[in-house]
């Protein structure tokens, strides 16, 4: 019999038969895993495996390839995202991308510690909780990174120049100065100045930012990859997650509201 134990957070949890669930979660020491949980469709258990909760865990298997079984017991839940969309589709974001991106069974405990930390940021209340976007830029990047195709913006991958880093390659993932681009500048995609400086995303730069991580996203982690399920475009290529959308157009709407800096108050 194998069997292990593990803290973990909910990635996904779908009916199976009658009273059961098959949950998906990312262990801190196991990476993606899932396995059956007997009574997972109860009202008393469905309500810890939501997405974003933290479980104790041990699952048990005859053989260490089976799909195995699930005991769980919660640990925190992140029900208070319920009560901010922004935070509810940045949450369903995270989880979803995970899901899709990490390999199987491939601890990494690194990654798991930030994005505990990034939906933490997400669930607290208040002016204290405002400037998770930025974060969540950066946790899209440390994915990317995490799962081999990060992206080097320390210099141009032309002229080898540390200064004036204004684009980045779609093909290489590479810094270019405005200098290097040359004629070429068109057919690149702009680099934000917060991270070329390697800082903290602005406001201003978050946007730009996800349309930049969700180039690589998609070209590098989609291919031949199945279209999550709560998608729901038509046949075709897959897509990056429909919470992930949802999210960017909330920012948008958000950065468009938001009053011109010098601008006078409405009245």
């Amino acid at each position: 019999m194998m069997e292990w134990h593990d803290q973990a957070l909910v990635l996904a949890a779908r009916p199976h038969g009658e009273t059961s669930a098959i949950l998906t979660v990312f262990a801190r020491e196991h990476g993606r895993c899932s396995g059956l949980v007997r009574g997972g469709a109860s009202r008393r258990l469905a309500a810890h495996l939501q997405p974003g909760n933290e479980l104790d865990l041990t699952w048990t298997a005859r053989l260490e390839d089976q799909l195995g079984s699930f005991r769980v017991e919660p640990l925190r839940s992140r029900a208070a995202v319920l009560a901010d969309r922004l935070a509810l589709e940045g949450l369903g974001a995270v989880t979803a991308l995970l899901q899709l991106c990490l390999p199987e069974r491939e601890a990494n405990g690194a990654l798991w510690q930030e994005t505990q930390d990034l939906l933490d940021q997400m669930t607290r209340t208040g002016p204290v909780n405002a400037g998770w976007p930025a974060y969540y830029l950066l946790w899209e990047l440390r994915l990317l990174s995490e799962t081999g195709y990060g992206l080097d913006l320390g210099s141009c991958a032309v002229t080898g120049a540390t200064e004036g880093l204004a684009y980045v390659s779609p093909r290489t993932g590479r810094a270019v100065s405005a200098r290097g681009a040359g004629d070429w500048a068109a057919r690149l995609l702009p680099l934000p100045a917060s991270l070329a400086a390697g800082g903290m995303p602005g406001e201003a730069d978050i946007l730009p930012g996800l349309a930049l991580t969700g180039h690589f996203l998609t070209r590098e982690l989609l291919n031949d990859r199945p279209r999550p399920a709560d998608d729901k475009a038509p046949p075709g290529p897959a897509a990056l997650p429909a919470a992930r959308g949802r999210l960017i157009d909330l920012l948008a709407r958000t950065e468009t509201a938001r009053p011109e800096a010098g601008a006078p108050p409405a009245t």
